[in-house]
């Protein structure tokens, strides 16, 4: 039997990794997140990985550990400023620490860790990106916890003979509740509104960008086979859906997903306007008998990013894509289509009464 720790069970990788593997033979699967994440059949473990007092209380519960996916992200309420801030790397560098830390001390079973990367691995936050970005090119010159993260598993995977995984997904379409970077969310809610209230569901303006997603499911699949694949140990990989992804393309899709007619082209900044609509929220919660939760708690700061990912890319657009070739000559071939993605995420917050 096989024991799968999920830290960050409550974001979008984390959720739909426990969801994936809790239905498979031979694997146990426990989460570890501050808040509790509920799902049936799937021990929970509390535990805040700022506190290392709270993460070594769960000694007992971590010795049978045989595998990790650290899934668990800081974020701060800036979102973009955050993306280089040293504040926040040095809060996500020390959450990471804590974590191997006590995996070193109480987990004398594990044999792998895998951790989460991006695009920012590559330097899109701070300059336009080369593309397809490949797994080989030396690291972009930039402070990053990523890399400290990194540097930390490696060294600790020499010492204790773990194998590791370092992923590189692309933007994350999944179902989370305050996830700070879901656009799923963002956007059902927003077209929620529109629906409900009759505000225009404005299309996006301007240039758009071309980039490419990673089903959360489609990353839990790559997951299982990496743990069991020889040509995969000690790799990073980048990991898509295998197609692009265009909202200024995909709009119309969408409106016609929720039945709303298309609003003029115009640039609107979201995390402005639709935070103030709390009280048409909660009206829209009572008259479906949705979960009650809040804008904040359930968008979170996902407006942020969903006004980045609709922004106008000027007159020379880079596109944000990365190479897949790695892991399909690795082995890995698994894709979806990223429309059908969408689809099934905006459905699944259906069924979970997150919106009507």
């Amino acid at each position: 039997m096989k024991n799968l720790l999920v830290v960050g069970a409550t974001g979008l990788l984390g959720k739909a990794t426990i969801k994936y593997f809790k239905t498979k033979k031979n694997w146990k699967c426990a989460g570890l997140s501050r808040r509790p994440h509920k799902i049936r059949n799937v021990e929970y473990l509390q535990g805040d990985l700022l506190d290392e007092s709270s993460i070594n209380k769960l000694h007992n519960r971590l010795q049978d550990v045989t595998h990790v996916l650290y899934a668990a992200l800081y974020e701060m309420d800036d979102l973009l400023i955050g993306w280089r801030h040293s504040e926040q790397i040095k809060i996500n560098t020390l959450m990471f620490k804590n974590l191997t830390n006590a995996l070193s001390l109480y987990s004398p079973k594990l044999q792998h860790v895998s951790i989460l990367q991006g695009t920012k691995a590559y330097g899109i936050h701070v300059e336009p990106m080369k593309a397809p970005a490949k797994e080989r090119w030396p690291r972009h010159d930039h402070d990053n916890f990523y890399w400290h993260q990194e540097d930390l598993l490696k060294n600790l995977s020499a010492k204790k003979n773990w194998s590791f995984n370092i992923w590189r997904p692309q933007v994350v379409l999944g179902n989370a509740i305050g996830s700070p970077m879901n656009l799923i969310a963002a956007i059902a809610v927003y077209a929620t509104i529109c629906k409900e209230t009759g505000m225009a569901f404005f299309q996006p303006k301007g240039t758009p960008i071309v980039t490419e997603a990673t089903d959360a499911t489609l990353f839990a699949q790559a997951l299982d086979w990496a743990f069991n694949e020889d040509n995969a140990r000690n790799h990073t990989f980048n990991i898509t859906n295998g197609d692009v992804l265009i909202w200024h393309h995909l709009w119309p899709e969408i409106a016609n997903y929720f039945n709303i007619p298309l609003g003029q082209k115009r640039n609107r900044t979201l995390s402005t306007a639709l935070p103030k609509l709390e009280k048409e929220w909660g009206l829209i919660v009572e008259k479906y008998q949705l979960k009650k939760l809040t804008l904040k708690e359930l968008v979170g700061g996902s407006w942020q990013f969903l006004d980045r990912a609709l922004r106008d890319a000027g007159p020379f657009p880079s596109p944000s894509l990365v190479s897949t070739i790695k892991i399909r000559k690795a082995g890995f071939n698994g894709c979806i289509d990223t429309s059908e993605s969408i689809h099934k995420y905006f459905t699944e917050m259906r069924r979970e009464r997150l919106i009507p």
